[in-house]
């Protein structure tokens, strides 16, 4: 693993080795790129404390130079709230565009200027394309954008704010990312994927590092939302460095929330699969998990397995029950988001309570096309 300074995309699948300036989405074998990257130890002395948004944390993020100024929006730096004496909630919607995935967006678009990319194309059920589209203006970079059919309006409205096209594909949102990579193959256009480029995960694990800066300590039970795992990479590759600089001892409970309804990460847990078991989804509220075949699926397995992580389904029909209890309490969010929130009343509706639990409010409600009375 190569120390701050030194680093190259290595491919999950054959180990090969590449420079970070490649234009190439995956390694000749297929496989995704992760960064041969090792950061230096964590200490609060290291956080650079006038610098008010992601970046701040750039001492133990594999950026160089200082492009990331001319990008960022004041992504970050989002609040924890108690929602009561056992939960507490970060408020990830308190950002640029509404959602976590400006995180990951700050980093992978500012990575791009720096080595020079002119136009980008992508897929995305929603957020992570908003997300782009607002990077890609602020760098100055073309941008298309494809949606799957069924994505709310409010969501088209913001990436085409942005001055990005997009374009709607029929079907679900596995064949939209189907539609999106075969342009890349054929017009040779360079890929900002949220899945692909390991970039973006060096912006998501900032969640974890601001978690620790603001409490001081890592919650007992993490929750996570789990689709194609931006977060949930993001989260456990920040712990992971954190025990690696004995700022923790030990890594958290953390619970992945899949959507009841598309879950083929947790139906691969419960016969200890490698891969996960690709499926057709069928309609949910949580769209922004709804991933029938996450391109990372084996990576994130691993990672379940290893770290003993539990993965749990939320109940479809208690998501706007959910959605509703939040926005009795002021807290307006998205359906996905509302999901998580649902599982974990599931979860301690069977295990019981969870004493120190941490749940990410990932999504605005306002982005959101399904409506209900309150």
């Amino acid at each position: 693993m190569k120390q701050h300074g030194e680093i190259a995309f290595s491919c999950y699948q054959c180990d090969r080795k590449v420079p970070v300036d490649t234009l190439k989405s995956t390694c000749i074998c297929g496989g995704l790129w992760n960064i041969d990257y090792r950061p230096p130890k964590f200490h609060l002395s290291l956080i650079d404390t006038q610098c008010w948004n992601i970046f701040r944390y750039r001492a133990f993020m594999p950026i160089e130079g200082e492009t990331w100024q001319q990008i960022s929006l004041g992504e970050g730096m989002t609040p924890i709230i108690s929602l009561n004496e056992n939960v507490k909630m970060k408020m990830d919607y308190f950002m640029p565009t509404l959602s976590f995935k400006d995180r990951g967006a700050a980093v992978m678009i500012a990575h791009a200027k720096k080595i020079g990319i002119e136009s980008v194309v992508q897929d995305s059920s929603g957020n992570a394309g908003n997300s782009v589209a607002a990077y890609s203006g602020k760098a100055g970079i073309a941008c298309e954008i494809f949606v799957p059919e069924g994505t709310s309006q409010q969501k088209i409205s913001m990436i085409q704010s942005h001055g990005a096209k997009v374009r709607i594909v029929p079907g679900n949102r596995d064949r939209c990312a189907d539609a999106c990579r075969k342009k890349v193959k054929e017009a040779e256009v360079h890929y900002a994927s949220h899945v692909y480029n390991p970039f973006f995960f060096e912006g998501t694990k900032t969640y974890i590092y601001e978690v620790y800066e603001q409490l001081g300590r890592i919650p007992e039970t993490i929750f996570i939302p789990l689709g194609n795992g931006t977060l949930f990479i993001g989260v456990v590759k920040a712990l992971k460095e954190f025990i690696e600089s004995e700022a923790i001892k030990e890594m958290p409970k953390i619970i992945a929330v899949q959507s009841e309804n598309c879950a083929p990460i947790y139906r691969a847990t419960i016969t200890k699969e490698k891969e996960a078991i690709l499926l057709n989804p069928t309609s949910t509220l949580a769209e922004g998990i709804a991933i029938g075949a996450p391109m990372r699926g084996k990576e994130i397995l691993a990672s379940i397995y290893h770290h003993k992580i539990e993965v749990v389904t939320a109940p479809e029909h208690r998501i706007l029950e959910a959605r509703n209890a939040l926005a009795k309490k002021g807290i307006y969010v998205e359906h996905t988001t509302a999901a998580t929130y649902a599982a974990y009343l599931k979860y301690i509706e069977i295990n019981g309570p969870l004493k120190d639990c941490l749940i990410p409010m990932c999504g605005a409600g306002l982005k959101s096309d399904k409506h209900q009375k309150f």
